[in-house]
């Protein structure tokens, strides 16, 4: 690794006000509660599919009293469709607990802002850089790769340890001066030039601000930085889901566990063999199979299996789980292939 460069932070920071990016909705504010939503949101998640869920979240929930008032259906029915629902869980109980625990107010250092539900290091520091000026960084999968070129940071980040390493290299090239403007627009400039420069492959290095500070330029091997080699293993499942109609048009939904595959949303009954779905069949006419098709999770490819038939409205009492008009169910928080079949039935 090379030895860290002097006057980093000031180039991000120039760099920033001319050509990084200031026109995405969370960018034009201090407020913790927006920036917070907009750093969950954008976890796992591209800006072009955020923008439509943020506006939609805080035109239903404009502040974090708001939100915490709300059923855990509410968010999860406007949440449906960014996928990842435990991000959606947690900001909910977050919320819940800015208001009891601490007035309403967001706490203004990382260390506190990490003590709630859902908020791991780097989206603590990202809210507290931005809103509050505190000189913390931040280490999201963007900074990584940006620091770890420029540092040519071989150490495994697969190892907790070699990661800590890394936050405190990136401790050490935060800005030391007029932290109130400095501070928020390093962090953003660090995050810019990870998604539009110093990108994963192809990287356009030329037009970097700090490419002739950047040791892995110069050893003409950027892509080879950061270095992770632990894979976690993919793996495949299929279900069954029952497509129940009542004669009146209404579908029935049940409510996932708490835990598992798709919990607390709402979702068509789900079964391990089409065996075990014929065992609670009280359908009024033969289920007909749909096209099987496949739905793609982090870790887990899972292969659906559409059964479809009629049921008396009686059909299925001895299940957990309600009859849902059209209008209804498109209000409800759906796992996405769910919500996706059901729109095309």
């Amino acid at each position: 690794m090379t030895s860290l460069p002097h006057g980093f932070a000031g180039r991000v920071v120039r760099w920033q006000k001319t050509h990084g990016r200031s026109g995405l909705p969370w960018q034009q504010t201090r407020d913790p509660y927006r920036v917070w939503l907009s750093e969950v949101m954008l976890q796992q998640t591209q800006v072009a599919t955020v923008l439509g869920y943020y506006e939609r979240f805080l035109e239903r929930f404009p502040d974090v009293a708001a939100l915490a008032q709300a059923s855990i259906d509410d968010v999860f029915g406007l949440w449906s469709g960014l996928g990842y629902y435990s991000r959606a869980r947690n900001l909910h109980r977050c919320a819940q607990d800015v208001v009891a625990l601490h007035g309403g107010e967001f706490p203004r250092s990382a260390a506190q802002l990490q003590s709630l539900p859902g908020i791991g290091r780097s989206t603590a520091a990202a809210v507290a850089s931005f809103c509050f000026s505190e000189p913390i960084a931040i280490l999201d999968g963007n900074v990584k790769r940006v620091l770890a070129r420029v540092l040519a940071f071989d150490d495994d980040l697969a190892s907790s340890a070699n990661q800590e390493k890394l936050w405190t290299h990136a401790q050490a090239l935060l800005p030391k001066r007029n932290l109130q403007d400095t501070m928020p627009r390093y962090t953003q400039g660090l995050m810019d030039l990870g998604a539009t420069v110093c990108l994963v492959r192809n990287p356009s290095c030329l037009i970097c601000p700090v490419h002739d500070q950047c040791a892995a330029f110069k050893l003409g091997a950027p892509e080879k930085y950061p270095v992770k080699t632990r894979k976690l293993k993919r793996t495949s499942q299929s279900l069954w889901l029952l497509l129940a109609r009542s004669g009146q048009g209404y579908i029935w939904l049940e409510k996932r566990p708490d835990s598992g595959i798709w919990a607390g949303l709402y979702c068509l009954p789900v079964f391990e063999s089409r065996e075990a779905l014929e065992a609670t069949d009280g359908s009024d006419e033969p289920l007909q199979d749909g096209t099987p098709f496949m739905h793609v999770l982090t870790h887990k490819d899972l292969y659906l299996h559409p059964v479809s038939g009629q049921f008396p409205a009686a059909g299925l009492e001895r299940r957990e789980g309600a009859w849902f008009s059209s209008t209804e169910w498109p209000k409800l928080g759906l796992p996405a292939p769910v919500r996706k079949l059901l729109a095309g039935s």
